[in-house]
């Protein structure tokens, strides 16, 4: 996503060809979900990617333990009841309002934090993608409760779908993407992520924006600003297989400036109906304040994020 070395060393001409990318295949799809708005725009999303790509989707919903901590010991089996009774009625309304009709679905609860329960189930039935909402916890709120978006796509194998509070556009009854854009730093974390781009702007004849943000350089002569915009553009012009300008219609971007604010940025300005990210992995201190820069992205981007694990 961001240059962070000097930028007059960053003239490197390093490049990771990628190979003219397969379909996709997202035959499978698990959708955690709370019985919350923020989970019931990601559902959305889910039903019109399996409508697309004739998914079997798994609606998850995982009961935390921690709910029973501040129960004295002699009402907790009550509560656990309870806790299950509410959770069978609320799945039971979500699936005979008819919003997963047509859709190959099963529900699934299960006792466990949610990572544990999508991991689980994402492994058990060869998942090809979770989908999940974010609630966009920041702050202090973050700082004590955690992100659960966070700490699944950080820890996931598999591409996370993650539908924060800023898209407000409804999902379509199929899933149509007309403005991708992918943002990379050209490591190995972003490359992976690339492939996931290219194909679905070519299964969907998309157009496809390459965006690259240099950071630290309010202090460069106007001159070295153009010759960084130059390089960068050429770099990202070779990430792109020969021939892929066919099939969909690549445009080049370099920003200058805070990395979040330039991807959001081209976000808005491409009127993207999908970013795609590579991010690093890791299950240590995901709580920590500041927020990752992937989460804040994903919280305030108006579109749903793809992030694939480096």
């Amino acid at each position: 996503m961001t240059s962070h070395q000097n930028p007059q060393i960053a003239n490197s001409a390093e490049v990771f060809p990628v190979q003219m990318p397969g379909r996709v295949n997202l035959g499978t799809i698990v959708v955690a979900t709370d019985f919350s708005p923020a989970s019931d725009r990601a559902l959305n999303y889910a039903l019109a990617i399996a409508r697309r790509y004739e998914s079997h989707v798994y609606v998850a919903h995982a009961i935390r333990p921690d709910l029973y901590t501040l129960t004295p010991p002699e009402a907790s089996v009550g509560m656990v009841e309870l806790v299950h009774q509410a959770a069978e009625q609320e799945m039971a309304e979500l699936l005979i309002s008819g919003r997963l009709r047509e859709v190959p679905h099963q529900a699934v609860i299960e006792e466990g934090d949610v990572w544990t329960v999508l991991s689980r189930l994402a492994s058990v039935h060869n998942a090809d993608l979770i989908v999940l909402g974010t609630h966009g916890r920041t702050g202090f709120e973050k700082m004590f409760l955690g992100s659960v978006a966070e700490r699944v796509f950080r820890l996931s194998q598999l591409p996370v779908l993650t539908v924060g509070p800023g898209v407000t556009k409804a999902a379509p009854g199929e899933v149509e993407l007309k403005n991708i854009v992918y943002a990379t730093d050209f490591s190995e974390n972003s490359r992976r992520a690339l492939p996931y781009a290219l194909s679905l702007a070519e299964e969907q004849q998309a157009s496809l924006t390459l965006l690259h943000v240099v950071e630290n350089t309010e202090e460069l002569a106007p001159a070295a600003i153009d010759g960084l915009r130059s390089t960068f553009n050429a770099r990202l012009e070779n990430m792109l297989p020969p021939g892929s300008d066919l099939w969909c219609y690549p445009k080049f971007v370099v920003g200058f400036g805070e990395a979040s604010e330039q991807i959001l940025g081209a976000c808005t300005a491409a009127k993207a109906d999908l970013l795609v990210l590579g991010i690093r992995g890791g299950g240590v201190a995901l709580g920590h304040w500041p927020a990752p820069r992937a989460y804040q992205v994903v919280c305030q981007a108006t579109c749903p994020v793809l992030t694939v694990r480096g």
